[in-house]
């Protein structure tokens, strides 16, 4: 049996489906009671747990063969990422009750990166996790595809689509959602000793002016990247009601400055098999 946060989700439905597929025993761990009855329907066996709930997590994690755990980025913490912290604690303590066999975390690139920025909150996860009494993974992805989901109506709209990210001829690592959660779901029925980092990316890094090419492709007309200049950041996310921007735009910083980077030493790497134009198509084909 492996239970699986996420399920819900890009990255741990991917991963629970493929597990699956290849016959084994799922317990999909979600929050909402509501999503129960569709899951059981799909195959899985269902526990109810939010992620701040140790006890409930702990039942979830039982008699399992290995877990998989994340924590729901969340773009506008507090200060002290009070939310991070107190969910990576409810994590650690729930698995050293439960016992499962190996854990296996989805976190970042960056993540042992010391410079504050919104992915500090994998930080404290990769600390609260790293020294479990049992075999675990830290799965450090890049910058997910998927995030250009926010593009597609003005893309459609417009022609014209804001970057964060600059120079938007600037390279990063990128990948796919279905890349991460295939890689997670082998690492579950893989055995280890120990602790693993293991580092995804797709099989070539993009640039925004890469996504916008590709949606030009994809809708037939003119589509290009327009940075947002750094100093409408702030007033462009508290327009969109966050109450604090400062490790977002930190985290857009350490990109476009190049200090949010895989560690590449004494970690493993994965190469994506999902190009980004089949992603992008199936954004729009969702979109409507």
């Amino acid at each position: 049996m492996f239970s699986i946060v996420g399920v819900t989700g890009q990255v741990g439905g991917v991963a629970a489906r493929l597990l699956l597929a290849n016959g084994l025993d799922v317990r999909a761990v979600v929050r909402n009671p509501a999503s129960a009855s569709m899951l059981r329907e799909q195959g899985y066996e269902v526990s109810i747990a939010d992620l701040r709930d140790t006890q409930a997590l702990a039942l979830a994690f039982q008699e399992a063969e290995g877990v998989f755990v994340m924590l729901p980025l969340n773009f506008d913490p507090s200060a002290d990422f009070s939310e991070a912290q107190e969910i990576a604690s409810s994590l650690h303590d729930a698995i050293v009750s439960a016992l499962p066999g190996k854990v296996v975390c989805l976190s970042a690139i960056g993540a042992q990166v010391l410079k504050p920025s919104l992915l500090m909150q994998v930080r404290y996860l990769e600390a609260a996790l790293r020294e479990l009494p049992m075999p675990v993974a830290f799965v450090r992805a890049a910058w997910f595809m998927e995030n250009a989901l926010c593009d597609v109506q003005l893309a459609c709209e417009s022609g014209e689509i804001p970057s964060f990210l600059q120079p938007v001829g600037q390279k990063i690592p990128m990948v796919a959602t279905a890349d991460i959660g295939r890689v997670i779901s082998e690492t579950l029925m893989e055995e280890w000793e120990g602790l693993r980092i293991i580092e995804i990316e797709g099989d070539r890094r993009i640039s925004p002016n890469d996504i916008a090419k590709t949606f030009d492709r994809l809708l037939g007309r003119e589509v290009r990247a327009k940075p947002v200049p750094r100093d409408a950041w702030e007033v462009t996310f508290r327009a969109q009601g966050m109450k604090n921007p400062g490790p977002r735009m930190q985290m857009l910083d350490g990109f476009n400055e190049g200090w949010l980077k895989f560690e590449g030493r004494r970690t493993e790497t994965r190469i994506g098999r999902v190009p980004l134009d089949v992603v992008l198509r199936e954004l729009v084909r969702n979109s409507g």
